[in-house]
């Protein structure tokens, strides 16, 4: 409220736009005020106000990640998921990654005192239309500067998955094994059958994570973790 000659006028916040650029301190005021169902990311200062959602290129695949990634955590005590949480990265980045692991004692995220996650999660997983989008482009970057450890990308229009790993601080693509299995360089154990994810063969996905699970690299990463 803002007094003017003894009257108070109320000082309306401005409502988020896409492309609109703001500092994250900004963008989280503008935020608080918009319906609860929109979702925006702040990304290198930029806003964006994602589309509506489609189901064969994003939210059936989104369910799946989130399917293979919660078994991965809920038998891996001491790791937590989260799906589309903000995350405090940075001045100019606030994302919601579709899917994110975090280490919870001794990693590199905390948890605010007003519940957001500051920092960078060990990995983030998102669901991008093809290779065009800002998932692959301005979001990665931020990703990779801020540290996020490994960065899952399906690529919707080619059925692709794209696993990026942080070496030496750039983002290295990692290649599926002789058996197409990609494998996690930060939370052993969480493998995935590139194949049947592509064909959606969530039977086998879980199955190849059992196996992953079931590795001795698993067990030593659970005991460390405890």
């Amino acid at each position: 409220m803002v007094a003017t000659q003894g009257r108070k006028t109320t000082v309306e916040v401005p409502p988020l736009e896409n492309g609109d650029h703001l500092t994250r301190i900004e963008f989280e005021r503008r935020y608080a005020t918009m319906p609860a169902h929109i979702k925006a990311e702040l990304i290198e200062g930029v806003v964006y106000l994602p589309a509506a959602v489609r189901i064969r290129k994003h939210a059936q695949p989104h369910h799946d990640l989130i399917t293979w990634t919660g078994v991965y955590r809920a038998l891996t005590p001491g790791v937590m998921g989260c799906d589309n949480a903000t995350v405090r990265l940075d001045a100019d980045n606030e994302p919601q990654p579709d899917i994110l692991l975090r280490i919870e004692k001794g990693g590199q995220s905390r948890i605010s005192e007003d519940d957001y996650l500051e920092g960078a999660p060990e990995l983030a997983v998102e669901i991008a239309a093809s290779s065009a989008s800002y998932d692959l482009h301005d979001k990665k970057n931020a990703y990779r500067r801020n540290g996020v450890q490994e960065y899952v990308v399906w690529e919707a229009n080619n059925q692709r998955i794209n696993w990026f790993s942080l070496q030496a601080g750039e983002y290295v693509s990692l290649e599926p094994d002789e058996k197409g299995i990609l494998r996690s360089q930060v939370f052993p154990g969480l493998w995935l059958d590139v194949q049947a994810f592509v064909t959606g063969d969530m039977n086998q996905v879980l199955e190849t994570l059992r196996v992953g699970i079931n590795s001795q690299a698993h067990q030593d990463f659970v005991k460390k973790l405890s």
